[in-house]
């Protein structure tokens, strides 16, 4: 195997971390209105994330930065052709961050609501153009001869990519309401399980279909394994939910989010970025990476550093593991 085919799986594992752990923040934003009944329950929710949050945007960054290294034609591509969305979603995150640091900052009701609103809509504004994002990804964009983006921004939005928007947007949210249910306790407890469970139902209909025209388009048969294991893992997530295992549950949902990443980028090895256009113009990890010295340089940084990181990480979440309640909750000032 090439060193530009290992930095692509490398990349397909970070972004698979990333939607793993920032899949149920954003489903914990976008439950902060669905299943919280006031301020006092919306604080839990934002508890259970509080200490991890902005660890778990790491995995975005290191996807991000890896892919500049890498494969530096595919980020040039990439990031210009997307400009808008990517920048919605990055403006989202900064404004999300902040919501998160500076909502208790003032006793205000009117304060505390604005931002409140704001962790809603930067949550779920985020989760559907992720989707949306990888849907043009894997379907192939307006890319012509000179590696270059030549369409619009309407061209992105077409049924295709809407599908996997409203995918990532329910299955992040599901993601999240197994996560609130694992990490709180009480009435908020049993309430995020029977919000799953109804999450679940919509998400395996929705995931269903996207999967199934993808693998119908694109696929070959290590992505329908893929698949398979993504449909087989999630109803299990949803099974495990209705039986109160909201260990297990977490577990497979989490199973569920890294095979379906793991399907995409199986139809689209070995493209990074297909051309609509032509066939021949498509962006491939051979010429959209960087020279091998480039790469194995970074494959020596990302063997020493990448351990090091993921045991911080997971120290973090074994400091905060316990689980919250409203009584855990100081009355507000």
């Amino acid at each position: 195997m090439e060193l530009h085919d290992v930095w692509f799986v490398l990349i397909a594992v970070l972004w698979t971390g990333y939607f793993f752990l920032e899949g149920f923040d954003f489903g914990i934003g976008v439950l902060t209105k669905l299943l919280a009944r006031d301020r006092q329950e919306r604080r839990v929710l934002i508890n259970t994330i509080g200490p991890v949050w902005d660890g778990n945007e790491v995995w975005l960054l290191t996807a991000g930065g890896a892919t500049f290294a890498a494969f530096p034609e595919w980020y040039a591509t990439l990031f210009s052709g997307f400009y808008l969305p990517l920048l919605i979603i990055l403006l989202c995150l900064i404004v999300r961050g902040v919501a998160f640091e500076y909502r208790a900052k003032r006793p205000e009701e009117k304060w505390q609501t604005n931002w409140e609103h704001a962790i809603f809509w930067t949550s779920l504004i985020p989760a559907l153009l992720w989707g949306v994002a990888f849907g043009n990804i894997v379907r192939g964009v307006k890319i012509d001869a000179d590696m270059e983006y030549v369409g619009n921004f309407a061209d992105l939005l077409n049924p295709y990519a809407l599908l996997g928007g409203l995918v990532t947007l329910s299955l992040f949210t599901f993601h999240g309401a197994v996560f609130a249910a694992l990490k709180t306790v009480g009435d908020i407890r049993a309430r995020a399980r029977g919000m799953a469970l109804k999450l679940g139902l919509v998400t395996a209909v929705l995931a269903l279909g996207f999967l199934s025209w993808t693998q119908i388009d694109n696929g070959d048969g290590k992505s329908l394994v893929a698949m398979i294991i993504a449909v087989l893992a999630l109803v299990g997530a949803i099974g495990a939910i209705a039986a109160g295992r909201e260990g297990w549950s977490f577990a497979l949902s989490g199973v569920t989010i890294a095979a379906a990443v793991a399907m995409l980028f199986l139809t689209l090895f070995p493209n990074v970025m297909p051309s609509s256009l032509n066939d021949a113009w498509n962006l491939t990890v051979t010429n959209a990476s960087s020279s091998p010295y480039t790469l194995k340089i970074m494959t020596w940084c990302a063997g020493i550093a990448t351990p090091v990181v993921m045991l911080y990480q997971g120290w973090t979440y074994w400091v905060f593991r316990k689980r919250i309640g409203t009584q855990h909750i100081a009355e507000a000032h």
